[in-house]
């Protein structure tokens, strides 16, 4: 899916897309998982993520504390989106994909995606800190759910990968 061009001017559009797109990341790690007749949790990728974006945070000069938690929401919130796919594919086998990408190549788009979701975080900080957050988050979702035009389970875990943003 191409990124949509998103009017106006609120400030955590940004980041709630970019939210998305490490959601939608979900599928292809599926796949893979599924077809290689793996786990979906991984507790020690999950350990090297957070300890790498609290890194950021910390280059960045923000709370690594903050970061960790929205990792783990994100994390949460895709690994979700994995066990559905994958409960999908074990009741209708014939949907389930035949063709997948490397994992590594997956990985490669996740940590680039990691990065540069820190990055937007620590320019967004004061937004984020806002009296107004909560405001703008919302709207910020529904100008990302109605342009990538998101189904009930990617909305689901975008309220999820983003439920600490403001808090």
């Amino acid at each position: 899916m191409t990124n949509p061009e998103y009017p106006g001017d609120n400030p955590l559009v940004g980041l709630v897309d970019l939210s998305v797109q490490r959601l939608l990341s979900a599928e292809p790690v599926a796949a893979v998982k599924f077809t290689a007749g793996r786990v979906i949790t991984d507790q020690r990728r999950e350990r090297e993520v957070i300890d790498a974006v609290a890194d950021e945070a910390r280059a960045w000069g923000i709370d690594p504390d903050y970061v960790r938690a929205v990792f783990r929401d994100q994390i949460d919130a895709t690994v979700a989106l994995e066990h559905r796919r994958m409960a999908e594919w074990k009741r209708n086998p014939a949907a389930a994909p035949t063709a997948v990408p490397e994992l590594s190549a997956s990985r490669a788009i996740i940590d680039s995606l990691n990065r540069t979701l820190v990055r937007e975080i620590a320019l967004r900080w004061a937004s984020l800190h806002s009296p107004t957050c909560a405001i703008h988050l919302a709207n910020a979702k529904s100008i990302v759910i109605d342009a990538r035009r998101l189904d009930q389970p990617l909305r689901d875990a975008l309220d999820a990968a983003t439920q600490r943003y403001w808090s």
